[in-house]
């Protein structure tokens, strides 16, 4: 490539642009004199001072040019190679990278509780000895790593969710039964908390911190000397957050009642005192807050729903303004800037991988965060504190040293793609499945067109909405069985399904149909095998494959892989019978709906209704009847 440059007063020359490294230049830079100054330049030789001009030049066109490259690629994802312009452009695109990550498992907590008469001479578990132990305890393991929970464990409340195991620990000279053992399981992560204080004095625009460490986890919590609590948010333009709040019958008596599958109520918070947190290096996070003031006052930026366009109390009219009716809490402040304060930053530090330690060593306990109780006797109290043990049944998995640079490009355009929005059925489907169990847990969860199913007939007094969503939900009650979702827990899933979903989506929670069944077959077996050991063999592998876990709304049954799971027992010769019969007697348990099983079999496959609905398997021990024949 070549660039001819016309000038009246000089002849026509000839620059190529496509030299970039130092030899490139200094022989073009030799090239050019012998063809334009041959007369006064001829003398290329190493010794000749022009030639230490000639390369100077070229060594100054070489670095220039090594910069232009290098920033052009470290301006996009898929080429940089620096770590700290990748977390910058992972920022950018949505996407908070990870220095650490943490493990997780599953703790095992015990406590020792007195019995009770309950006036009957019958002894009980004396329940006002239940403690609560709050999130942010620790436990310790005999390697040295430090877990903590992030929730509270009841030992007092039983639910599907967090059920708790009750055995006799010791009796009484007199037989009757003297302390119970309880047992919990809850989620904690491998980190340690630690805390750091900051002196802030007069107000400044987006005032920053930085914390240095290494394997930062990220901010646990901000407090200010006043006792005012900071909030993280993704960014600083973002003033509501999640908020649970206990569901008791002082926060709401309408759905107090559901507090035993839901205990917690999500909620809408406005945040004014909020801050944004970001990693620049692998052990340097930074923590910036808001601009402290709006260009305008609050009340002229954010409007009131109730009289939008009929101006403010000073006489100005906003009928020319153009507001975000998604957004009525929206301002330009950015949030507050703290001052003439003392900030005291908890953060969570740990992971790696470490943190993965193997299965029966987290067994002691570090600092126990336990509610008070008063009216109790001390000692008996105390003894039930001091009773507490700890044990990991299973390894700590999860562990590792967070993204590395590949992982990190990956995650942001996946996090970029997403956007934190929901734009597909499964991406209503993950969101719905992803919703925190304190606010209740979906267990099955299926979306459709509204109208796809049932088409609109002429009704007047129904109006179909092209835009809108049917979302079919269900839990498990206290026993784990399928049952609809109670009126909290689809409060708390609207809330915080409106906050991910698109402005022109409507969703509509309902309840999807529940097809208990039963199963009848018959096999025949070989010779020298035992026929009770190998229907029991049989039971057990149809358990198992009905496994509600296993089991989703309109996924239909097929029969051919029942009689190959039956075929593939040790033991079985033929399968001769799979009889599948609908229960629905409402008395023993079953639910309430009927449904035709062999006029909704085609060529071996039993398909669900038309209205979604999952085929349950209530009573594994009792639902599945088998019988050896003999010829």
């Amino acid at each position: 490539m070549a660039y001819t440059k016309v000038s009246n007063k000089e002849e026509t020359r000839s620059i190529k642009y496509l030299n970039k490294d130092f030899t490139s230049f200094k022989n073009q830079l030799i090239e050019y004199a012998e063809v334009y100054f041959p007369n006064h330049f001829n003398d290329f030789s190493e010794g000749n001072p022009g030639m230490m001009f000639m390369e100077m030049a070229s060594y100054v066109g070489d670095v220039l040019s090594f910069y232009t490259d290098t920033q052009l690629r470290e301006s996009f994802i898929n080429t940089a190679q620096e770590r700290e312009n990748l977390y910058n452009l992972s920022y950018a695109m949505g996407y908070k990278p990870k220095v650490t990550s943490t493990s997780v498992v599953d703790l095992e907590i015990f406590q020792l509780i007195p019995s009770i008469d309950n006036g009957g001479g019958m002894y009980i578990p004396d329940w006002n000895y239940s403690l609560d132990i709050l999130e942010n305890s620790s436990f310790l393991s005999t390697e040295g790593t430090t877990f903590y929970t992030n929730e509270i464990t009841r030992f007092g409340v039983s639910s599907s969710l967090s059920p708790t195991d009750i055995n006799i620990y010791q009796y009484d000279n007199s037989g009757n039964p003297q302390y119970y053992l309880l047992k919990k399981t809850t989620k904690a992560i491998s980190a340690e908390i630690l805390t750091k204080t900051f002196d802030i004095g007069d107000v400044e625009q987006f005032k920053t911190l930085t914390l240095f460490n290494d394997n930062i986890i990220g901010i646990e919590s901000i407090t200010d000397s006043d006792g005012n609590i900071w909030t993280e948010v993704p960014y600083l333009a973002q003033d509501t957050v999640f908020d649970s709040m206990e569901n008791t019958a002082a926060n709401d008596p309408e759905l107090y009642q559901y507090n035993h599958q839901t205990p917690y109520l999500l909620k809408l918070k406005k945040v004014p005192k909020r801050f944004v947190s970001r990693f620049k290096s692998n052990r340097e996070l930074e923590i910036q807050f808001g601009s402290g003031a709006a260009i305008e006052g609050d009340v002229i930026i954010t409007p009131d729903p109730n009289n939008i366009g009929l101006g403010i109390k000073d006489g100005r009219n906003k009928l020319d303004v153009a507001y975000d009716p998604s957004n009525f809490l929206y301002t330009k402040s950015y949030g507050e800037a703290p001052s003439n304060t003392t900030l005291t930053v908890r953060f969570l530090v740990g992971g790696g991988l470490k943190s993965n330690v193997k299965a029966n060593t987290i067994t002691q306990t570090g600092k126990l965060l336990i509610n008070p109780k008063s009216n109790l006797n001390p000692s008996l109290f105390n003894f039930s504190k001091g009773s507490i043990a700890v044990n990991n049944s299973s390894p700590a998995r999860g562990g590792g040293s967070g993204d590395t640079l590949e992982e990190l490009r990956m995650n942001t355009v996946a996090s970029f793609s997403a956007q934190s929005r929901t734009v597909t059925k499964n991406d209503y489907i993950i969101r719905t499945l992803s919703m925190p169990a304190k606010f209740g847990r979906v267990a099955k969860a299926y979306i459709t067109q509204d109208d796809q199913i049932t088409p609109y007939t002429g009704d007047p007094t129904r109006i179909p909405n092209p835009l809108a969503l049917n979302l079919y939900t269900l839990g498990y009650n206290d026993s784990k069985k399928l049952s609809n979702l109670n009126n909290a827990t689809k409060t708390n899933l609207s809330t915080y399904l409106e906050e991910f979903r698109m402005l022109t989506d409507a969703i509509n929670i309902k309840n999807a149909y529940i097809i208990n069944f039963g199963i009848d077959f018959e096999i025949t077996t070989f010779k020298n095998y035992n026929n009770q050991e190998v229907l029991l063999n049989c039971i057990s592998e149809l358990q198992d494959y009905f496994n509600i876990d296993k089991w989703q709304i309109n996924q239909p049954i097929i029969i051919s892989e029942i009689e190959n799971l039956i075929g593939g027992v040790l033991g079985v010769q033929t399968v001769d019978k799979v009889d599948i019969k609908n229960l629905n007697s409402d008395a023993l348990g079953y639910s309430i709906y009927r449904y035709d099983f062999k006029g909704a079999t085609k060529k071996g496959v039993i398909y669900p209704s038309m209205d979604p609905s999952i085929f349950e398997l209530k009573y594994p021990n009792e639902d599945i009847n088998g019988r050896v024949i003999t010829y």
